[in-house]
């Protein structure tokens, strides 16, 4: 068969087998994160956030299309979209290897006929794609709806196309393939940023070609070019344009009248006619270099040309509107992700920095009603202690007591220059880059957030990576060595690709240097970039996925490498069939077998049924204040796609501390009215009243809610500040909102059984000493609302977002809902009150609980935070159930509990988590599940123990786990002898006494 024939078709293979993978493990909906949100915007071609994926959005309507009006099936074929550009991402690679690979046996041809040279490159391609098709991280993006599938996929094809050119670089229309490439690094830039960090390794090949012969001067000249043509098109290109734009429709707006986004419009015109005019001139002066430059630069505009879908839409006002980027100024701040903020690259402050001065960076614009005006300055601040190559930089939250402990630097010392460039090394770079290589090429321990602890030789951290080699060594709990995520490779796509890596140096050093390039810049090269401060929201693995899509070309030269090697002991067919066979089996099939149930995602829906758990327990045009992303984009995902609960407002604080956001909740939503927020736009606008400072005016009692909104947003109360700038104070704490009973009655706010329990007001103490513009529209809907619709949090809001009012907010599901009844302050935990009739009728009859009880995998979220929240909800109601005397229904809802959730031991809080649940079964006297629970508890905490009394002698002991374990085991021997069950009591009475005499010293430092 000709070559050319068979690399098609092992090509299409791969494509074939990477696509049944990912569909037989495909996510059957909305997955956590990012995915509800970005399948939303498919859906009705919304704005997602900064800095936009219009491409993505386009090509997941089209796919959304497949569902034929069934919105319930919108998330598979999304989901599908993300499987099938994996699935081609493979197919690329493939022939990328290939192409390599016949390049470096072209370097040693005389060890090898021709038909052996196909069969190695065949085998090559075949073990490096299939590597990477498997691998975790990969994986993971390639069934559900995220933008690493296709950003991977235009990695893969300007990789395979720089590969084509370089075969072709001698024929006459060969320039075509870069022009090719300039256009689809131009349609990247729609999808995802990752793909320009292929510009230098795509340099490189360019240098490498019109060059015979390389020295160290060139390489670094071609580095040097390389790094000042991402730079043009990073900044150049991408924010400069629309920068200039902005600049230049200020003018024509403000200066000369005319209406918004005239001048941006005619600057672009302006600039296809230079590039036009630029590219005719190159060909009428036969000026073949400068007319290969400007096409490359007209089609990056081409497919950059995709973001003009981001003002249309904004413009149509979409219910997803991020930002609202209807101009070009505000185009240019959301292009430029300014709601992040920056991070200090080459030098800036130490986290224990004070600003000592704050010079203004420039003035900001915003679209007024008929011109642009400023709303302040970008402020410059000036610390008094500073580095270069900042690491340790941010003072946000808790990042500076993560510094201090990562690093163990002493609460009364400085940081210095050794602390920082040992945390760029051990966390920025081994916890943060490493450790998820390692996932990739030598297995990994499970799938627990794994970013604050570094493992070691003699124990295991959750989310370590771990080779499995030495697992029995450590003899790792069963806990952990039976988990689905437990996916040890034993080091062996990593050894054959290091093994690929030196035989492709010591063959072919112009061509390995391209992959390190390649590898380099998508791997340290953002982490040395993006320079993360601290604990990140969620593990970052995804954002360096074309890094390992480089090692697995590496993987696949392994072959070649194994043959040659093998050569010196075997016949040469002997030898290629026996490194092919022996690679393919101990790394894609390894690989394959030992990660499946790790993807397996096709019987899980946790995401969708949360959302609607969340919707379903807000009563009738509720509005429900969520805050983070996975208490909101699958509650967007619910109500955009599948139209479910549309007359609820879901509210998402974080967001509402911006004007643009404030705005879109004072208009209509779906089925949901407009908010009851009084503020015209300029008292909230950006600049305006970002802050509003506590100071204590002395004032006895509760000032009114509606007269304290009033003197806050009041111009004639604001005072003058140092600076010049006008501010207004919160002059106290204590507020209220007096009740009209009229109104609450006819809204049927409360039950009749809790009219009698109405209050005359509410009364509470606002809980901070600044009202932030979130708060602020907070206070107005709570001061306007006169009860109209319900306002609801989310339960897994935190208690700081509840703006002091816990002891009005009562339990109805998922969400808080704030009634107007007389606190019973007699209660600890104020968020612990449950409206029982609601949250029974919730839990018993309208929840759904995600297949949770079946799905053969479930991912961290599933299995830490949501099934805590899930088990909470079932453990509040009984416990109040049994208090009002409804022993009956109490026992409805732990069975309940037990038909629908499974025993999941994630970590010891879990466990803790369950045994609520048993020790109410034993209160109901359901024995044989609280027994059935008993007995899994048992198992786990004592495999715990077990594994830290194994860690005294020179591990690590994980003094939480010990001391929570023997609690629980004590209370499970009391549980167990005061329900007449002796024997086990007497064991785990014993096992207690064991435990305590083991981690005697354990104990004693930890009190």
């Amino acid at each position: 068969m000709q070559y050319k024939k068979l690399n098609n078709i092992l090509g299409w293979l791969c494509f074939a087998i990477a696509a049944v993978t990912y569909t037989l493990t495909l996510e059957p909906s909305v997955s956590f994160w990012d995915c509800g949100e970005f399948i939303s915007c498919a859906y009705r071609l919304q704005v997602s956030h900064q800095p936009g994926y219009p491409l993505f959005a386009m090509l997941g309507k089209v796919f959304s299309l497949l569902s034929f009006g069934d919105r319930t099936k919108v998330a598979y074929f999304t989901n599908m979209g993300s499987a099938m550009a994996s699935a081609a991402t493979v197919m690329f690679l493939f022939w990328t290897i290939t192409a390599l690979a016949k390049k470096l046996l072209s370097k040693t041809a005389t060890q090898w006929n021709g038909q052996q040279q196909t069969m190695l490159i065949m085998g090559a391609g075949l073990t490096g794609a299939l590597c990477f098709a498997f691998s975790d991280t990969f994986w993971f993006s390639a069934v559900e709806t995220i933008v690493f599938a296709l950003s991977a996929l235009c990695t893969s094809v300007v990789f395979w196309a720089i590969m084509k050119w370089d075969g072709q670089a001698d024929e006459p229309d060969a320039d075509k393939w870069l022009i090719f490439i300039a256009y689809i690094i131009g349609l990247s830039i729609g999808i995802h940023l990752l793909n320009l960090l292929t510009i230098p390794a795509i340099t490189l090949v360019y240098f490498n070609r019109r060059n015979k012969v390389m020295s160290i001067k060139k390489v670094l000249i071609a580095f040097a070019v390389s790094v000042v043509i991402l730079a043009l098109v990073q900044f150049g290109i991408r924010q400069y344009t629309i920068k200039a734009a902005a600049y230049v429709d200020l003018y024509f707006v403000n200066s000369l009248g005319f209406g918004f986004n005239i001048g941006a419009i005619l600057f672009f015109v302006l600039l296809v006619m230079t590039l036009a005019a630029g590219i005719i001139y190159s060909i009428k002066k036969q000026k073949p270099g400068l007319n290969l430059a400007l096409l490359c630069v007209a089609f990056i505009y081409f497919g950059y040309g995709s973001f003009v879908y981001i003002p249309i839409r904004a413009t149509a006002n979409t219910n997803l509107n991020n930002s609202n980027p209807d101009n070009a100024f505000t185009l240019n701040s959301y292009l430029n992700r300014d709601q992040y903020g920056q991070m200090p690259l080459l030098y800036g402050p130490y986290f224990d920095a004070e600003i000592v001065e704050r010079k203004d960076a420039g003035k900001m614009y915003i679209k007024g009603e008929k011109r642009y005006e400023e709303s302040g300055v970008r402020p410059k601040y000036v610390f008094d202690h500073n580095t270069f190559f900042p690491r340790i930089y941010s003072r946000d939250g808790d990042d500076p007591q993560f510094y201090r402990q990562w690093q163990r630097i002493p609460e009364d010392r400085a940081p210095n220059f050794i602390d920082n460039i040992g945390f760029f090394l051990s966390w920025q770079t081994y916890q943060m880059y490493v450790r998820y290589f390692m996932w990739n090429f030598a297995g990994r321990v499970n799938e627990m957030d794994g970013q604050q602890r570094m493992g070691g030789l003699k124990g295991y951290v959750n989310g370590d990576w771990t080779t499995g080699i030495l697992d029995g060594f450590k003899q790792l709990p069963k806990s952990v060595t039976s988990g689905t995520n437990y996916m040890p490779l034993y080091g062996l796509p990593l050894a054959i690709g290091l093994l690929g890596m030196w035989f492709h140096f010591r063959n072919s050093k112009r061509d390995a240097l391209v992959v390190v390039l390649l590898w380099f810049f998508t791997g340290m090269a953002i982490v040395l970039y993006v320079n993360q401060p601290a604990v990140q929201p969620r593990e970052r693995d995804y954002s360096y996925v074309c890094s390992f899509y480089a090692f697995a070309i590496w993987v696949g030269l392994g072959v070649i490498a194994l043959a040659t090697y093998l050569k010196k002991w075997l016949n040469e067919n002997r030898a290629i069939i026996g490194s092919i066979a022996a690679t393919f089996l101990l790394v894609p099939v390894l690989m394959a077998c030992t990660e499946w149930r790790g993807h397996d995602r096709s019987t899980k829906t946790v995401a969708r049924d949360m959302a609607y758990n969340y919707l379903i327990s807000c009563p009738p045009n509720a509005i429900l204040f969520t805050y983070g992303d996975n208490d909101t984009y699958p509650l967007w995902y619910a109500q955009e796609v599948e139209n479910i609960r549309p007359d609820v407002r879901v509210v998402n604080i974080s967001l509402l501390s911006a004007d643009w956001y404030i705005r879109q909740m004072q208009g209509k939503m779906n089925e949901s009215a407009p908010l009851p927020i009084t503020m015209p736009f300029n008292k909230y606008k950006t600049g305006v009243r970002d802050v509003v400072f506590y100071r204590d005016n002395g004032e006895e009692g509760s000032a009114e809610l509606s007269d304290i909104f009033k003197y806050i947003t009041s111009d004639s109360t604001a005072m003058k500040g140092q600076s010049g700038a006008m501010f207004n104070i919160l002059p106290t704490k204590n507020l209220k909102i007096t009740l009209e009973k009229n109104a609450v009655i006819e809204n049927n706010v409360l039950s009749a059984g809790q009219t009698p329990l109405l209050a005359d007001s509410l009364v509470w103490q606002y809980n901070a000493d600044f009202v932030m513009k979130d708060d602020l529209a907070i206070l107005d809907i709570l001061a306007h609302n006169n009860w109209k619709r319900p306002v609801c949090f989310t339960v897994t809001i935190g208690n700081g977002n509840l703006v002091g009012l816990q002891n009005y907010l009562y339990r109805e599901g998922f969400t808080y809902r704030l009634l107007p009844l007389k606190p019973d302050t007699s209660l600890a935990d104020q968020t612990h009150k449950v409206n029982t009739q609601v949250m029974y009728n919730n839990l018993m009859n309208k929840f759904r609980f995600g297949n949770y009880k079946h799905a053969r995998y479930l991912d961290d979220e599933s299995r830490t935070m949501f099934y805590a929240v899930t088990t909470a909800a079932f453990t509040l109601l009984a416990e109040e159930l049994i208090k009002e005397g409804r022993s009956d229904l109490a026992v409805k809802v732990i069975r309940k509990y037990d038909s629908e959730m499974p025993a999941i031991f994630a970590d010891m809080r879990s466990a803790d988590t369950r045994l609520n649940v048993a020790r109410l079964a034993y209160q109901l006297q359901q024995n044989s599940i609280a027994q059935s629970m008993a007995n899994g508890i048992i198992t786990y905490v004592t495999d715990i123990l077990d594994y830290n009394a194994r860690q005294l002698h020179g591990g690590t002991v994980n003094s939480y786990n010990v001391e929570e374990g023997i609690k629980i085991l004590t209370e499970l021997s009391r549980l167990n002898k005061e329900h007449d069950n002796l024997p086990l009591a007497k064991t785990l009475e014993n096992k207690v006494k064991g435990y305590n005499s083991a981690f005697e010293k354990v104990l004693a430092k930890a009190d």
